[in-house]
């Protein structure tokens, strides 16, 4: 009888801090041994050649979420999470939306049933708190918090969104209490009112104006005051998805003065520029998101952050919306103005193939940092670790299988996404997934979906280390 359901063998594994030759013995969705000569299994995984890692965690993903009104997210749990599998991802942390009059009980409720046996991987949400009534802060938020939803964002932008700074301080204070971590969208919707309404006025209107609305000022100030506000009220926050050299190193001014100010950085900083968005007709819409891609120098100034560990981990900011769709990037209802594409671009089934090209493959980070980068530090900073986020014995067998030799050209079809276009098309790639494993199960095996849906889960959440 075999002592385990799979055996990995052959590989090397990676984690944040080491690079070891061994095999891996899985039982019951667990890593229950590393070492040589585990014997036999029902299942053996050859694996020679190839980097064993932890599958990579997501913690910055949009699926499923109301965009207003006539627009339409192009990926559910099903599309969003395959697409995931595509790439290498074992859990992803979408954001649950609460709308202005809802409750946050409501707003899970209805988000768990969009969820519920559609999962292809697992998944863990964040909370979005848009209307911070004394309900939702006195008593609904505490709540969630012990019931597993240890981290929630709040928005410095957007209509209906964006916080005064006496509400960020409010629902700072009961981060605090409660050993929550915030996430800050950090761009100055004030800023950005007027830039728009003066774009438009000189009837600059193209999509190319998306960036020129938002420039780098816009999302430095907002940085600076969102640590401000953090200090002020002694709590951890983390400032997502960081564009640029200015608010980058805001962050390492904090980090520097011991604050518990963590960074986050996506792939369409390390890769995209401001000129992609000046493509012909509409085309430019489909590299609109928030912030904007910004210019070479804020792409080193981003890796710079990478490597000195400025930023904690590496998201996708995945936001997807179809392009040729009025639903969509080709603003309904006939609005032409920049103003009303969607913000988001499709991004998390690449996330990890393009910082393993750029990063590893090219030398700018070792195997350990894209580990940290990608997994690891996201299961400490909300809460899943070692449950989650490396290989180790007792954890879940939540395992990606690497060829480095990979050489490929990235193309929408392999992502398996909801979108109809990817903003990462025709980029040059060196190393992809092979295999996906969650919980001992074989999501994804060279490059074809196996694994059944429903077998992802909701995972509910501990404190993060750092709160």
């Amino acid at each position: 009888m075999s002592v385990f359901d799979t055996i990995i063998r052959g590989g090397r594994i990676a984690t944040a801090s080491d690079v070891f030759a061994c095999d891996v013995g899985i039982r019951d969705g667990r890593i229950a041994a590393l070492g040589q000569d585990l014997g036999e299994a029902a299942d053996i995984v050859d694996a020679s050649e190839k980097w064993v890692l932890p599958g990579g965690i997501d913690s910055h993903v949009h699926v499923s979420q109301p965009s207003g009104e006539g627009i339409v997210m192009a990926d559910d749990f099903e599309s969003g999470t395959r697409s995931a599998a595509f790439g290498g991802n074992t859990t992803i942390m979408p954001f649950c939306l609460q709308e202005k009059g809802q409750s946050l009980r409501e707003a899970l409720k209805h988000y768990h049933a969009k969820a519920e046996g559609q999962c292809y991987v697992d998944v863990s949400f964040h909370l979005i708190i848009a209307d911070p009534t004394e309900q939702v802060l006195g008593q609904e938020l505490p709540a969630l918090v012990e019931d597993g939803y240890s981290s929630f964002k709040v928005f410095m932008t957007y209509e209906g969104l964006a916080l005064s700074d006496f509400d960020l301080l409010r629902v700072m204070s009961v981060a605090r209490s409660s050993r929550a971590l915030v996430m800050v969208h950090a761009e100055n919707y004030d800023a950005i009112r007027f830039l728009t309404d003066r774009m438009e006025q000189l009837g600059n209107l193209a999509p190319r104006f998306h960036a020129t609305s938002r420039p780098i000022a816009v999302e430095r100030e907002a940085t600076h005051r969102a640590i401000s506000l953090a200090e002020i009220a002694d709590v951890p926050v983390m400032i997502v998805h960081v564009s640029n050299r200015e608010s980058m190193e805001e962050i390492r001014r904090a980090q520097q003065r011991g604050l518990k100010v963590f960074g986050e950085t996506c792939p369409q900083y390390l890769v995209l520029t401001e000129k992609d968005l000046d493509g012909l007709n509409m085309e430019g819409a489909k590299y609109v998101c928030s912030p904007p891609p910004r210019d070479a120098a804020s792409q080193a100034a981003c890796w710079e952050g990478i490597q000195q560990g400025v930023f904690s981990v590496f998201s996708s900011d995945h936001c997807p919306f179809r392009y040729d769709d009025p639903e969509g990037k080709l603003t309904p209802r006939g609005r032409t103005s920049f103003r009303w594409i969607p913000n988001g671009i499709p991004g998390v089934a690449v996330r990890l193939p393009i910082l393993f090209s750029e990063g590893v493959v090219k030398g700018r980070i070792d195997i350990n940092r894209f580990v940290a980068l990608t997994s690891t530090n996201h299961a400490k900073m909300y809460g899943m670790y070692p449950r989650k986020g490396t290989i180790a014995v007792g954890g879940d067998a939540d395992i990606a299988i690497w060829d480095p030799g990979i050489r490929q050209t990235l193309t929408h079809g392999l992502l398996h996404d909801g979108s109809d276009y990817s903003p990462y098309e025709g980029l040059e790639i060196t190393g992809w997934p092979v295999m996906t494993m969650l919980r001992g199960k074989v999501i994804v095996r060279d490059g074809v979906l196996v694994g059944a849906k429903g077998h992802g889960d909701h995972i509910a959440r501990d404190r993060s280390v750092y709160a």
